[in-house]
């Protein structure tokens, strides 16, 4: 069911079996969108009235996110901002709800060694590629408390952009340059998490594939070598024969289209949910369709403790155009030296 509704927000004009289901649901989704619209408005003219409290920490937050449900490719632009801020000397740490993880605590402090059933995948992979430190918590504010005591200058939250109860000095919005804004409707009628006017308030807009527009830094995802995900082997992917792709991310279609990109034609494309906790069994059963199983990095990391020497992952880097990538670091730096040391 989940996967139709997507069809039906992204698909436009909707047709066929997808113009049917439209028609069928939007009596009961569009009072459900306009409410969620004015519960979203109210909750944040709360924070913004002063009403709630809102958290301001003592160095400089940068949010990432989107106003769409479902992937944009936030993960790659927020490991890109922590590769790029310790290349200036920096120490960024990162904050997490930690979806898909269900920690014993919170705050939770990720390690290398911290599976996902914990702290999610996201901020697994995340601290696994950049060795930063990451904490999550569904109250940021706590995590980005505990992150203080690990002397970070610059908090970027991956996520979050509606999570109004952290105060933040610059908004970064990722688009998917793709499917863009779908129908622009809000949940549950269409993917939108707030309306589209809300893209004019945030600083930089991310354009992840497809045509940036105007005002939009264009944004594309480059992979590098394959990693064995057992043995951390590299290897070029047109090394391999007879492969079995998979991918458990926001839209798993980007992975594929990737892949045949890099001149691979997987025997069988097997796409999986978002967040989706994978079994031992499952994975063997579709490996042994083929010789070798291609996942992303954001699935690998969920399969290090029972991985098989023929599985093998494509990690990707962000790759932002210029003049908006040097303009995002130049003012998170700008940002960072108006508060000082935290630390004196």
């Amino acid at each position: 069911m989940a996967s139709l509704i997507e069809k039906m927000w992204f698909q436009r004009p909707p047709k066929g079996g997808m113009l049917f289901l439209y028609i069928l649901l939007w009596p009961l989704f569009w009072p459900l969108s306009r409410l969620f619209g004015v519960i979203s408005q109210n909750k944040r003219q709360q924070y913004s009235s002063g009403k709630k409290t809102v958290y301001k920490a003592p160095v400089p937050v940068v949010v990432v996110g989107n106003i769409t449900a479902g992937g944009n490719g936030k993960t790659p632009v927020v490991v890109w901002l922590v590769e790029q801020l310790q290349a200036k000397g920096l120490k960024p740490g990162v904050v997490s709800r930690g979806y898909g993880g269900k920690a014993p605590y919170y705050p939770y402090f990720v390690e290398a060694t911290t599976s996902t059933d914990i702290a999610g995948d996201e901020p697994v992979l995340i601290q696994r590629r950049t060795n930063t430190p990451v904490a999550v918590a569904p109250k940021r504010s706590e995590a980005v408390k505990m992150l203080l005591d690990h002397n970070v200058d610059v908090i970027i939250t991956d996520d979050g952009l509606q999570h109004y109860a952290l105060e933040r000095d610059i908004e970064i919005v990722v688009i998917d340059g793709q499917r863009r804004f779908g129908n622009e409707h809000l949940l549950p009628l269409g993917p939108l998490r707030e309306t589209c006017l809300r893209l004019n308030e945030v600083d930089f807009l991310i354009c992840n594939g497809g045509k940036a527009q105007a005002n939009e830094a264009a944004m594309k995802l480059v992979p590098t070598d394959l990693i064995n995900v057992k043995t951390g082997e590299r290897r070029a992917i047109s090394t391999l024969n007879d492969v079995v792709a998979m991918a458990g991310i926001g839209h798993p279609a980007r992975f594929f289209t990737t892949l045949n990109q890099l001149g691979v034609t997987p025997v069988l494309c097997q796409p999986f949910a978002d967040h989706q906790a994978f079994e031992k069994e499952t994975l063997l059963d579709l490996a042994q369709q083929g010789q070798h199983l291609v996942m992303t990095e954001k699935d690998a990391v969920k399969c290090y403790g029972f991985a098989e020497e023929n599985w093998w992952y494509l990690p990707v880097d962000a790759d932002i155009a210029q003049p908006q990538a040097t303009d995002i670091i130049k003012q998170i730096i700008e940002v960072k030296e108006t508060y000082g040391s935290p630390f004196a």
